[in-house]
């Protein structure tokens, strides 16, 4: 699997405990009774699924850190097995900005500062992408590939 957040800056182990707890919040997650941060809990654990992660970006390039959420599980998610939030901190509080199940593309287009974001998965067709309004992002159908 190609996941497009190359340009990753920082890491989770980079939030302090409390920023950390703030982000999953935020995108929908709970710390489980193990500490992991889950937002889909399976009945029967299988092989592919993979806690909720944070890996931090600065996608506007405001000098303020976005943050990605994921969370894999194919009986969660089906076939793409991801999920993704896309959060921003905002006068000290975390919010979405997006969330969806695929892979998350940074496209090099953007608007306002704000690039499109490619939602990918299984195939080969036109994917589904997210273009910033001003506001928020909002989808777009088909894909400019």
């Amino acid at each position: 699997m190609v996941f497009a957040l190359l340009s990753i800056t920082t890491a989770q182990a980079d939030l302090a405990p409390a920023e950390q707890a703030a982000v999953f919040k935020a995108a929908g997650f709970k710390k489980g009774a193990d500490g992991r941060y889950i937002r889909c809990q399976e009945d029967t654990p299988t092989a592919s699924y993979e806690p909720g992660q944070i890996e931090l970006m600065d996608l506007n390039n405001d000098g303020q850190p976005e943050a990605w959420v994921t969370e894999s599980s194919m009986f969660c998610y089906g076939s793409p097995h991801t999920f993704f939030a896309l959060v921003r901190k905002d006068a000290g509080v975390w919010h979405t900005l997006l969330d969806d199940v695929g892979i998350p593309v940074v496209l090099k287009t953007k608007r306002s500062g704000w690039p499109d974001i490619e939602v990918g998965g299984p195939g080969f067709g036109k994917f589904p992408y997210y273009r910033w309004n001003g506001k928020s992002y909002v989808r777009v159908t088909p894909s400019k590939k």
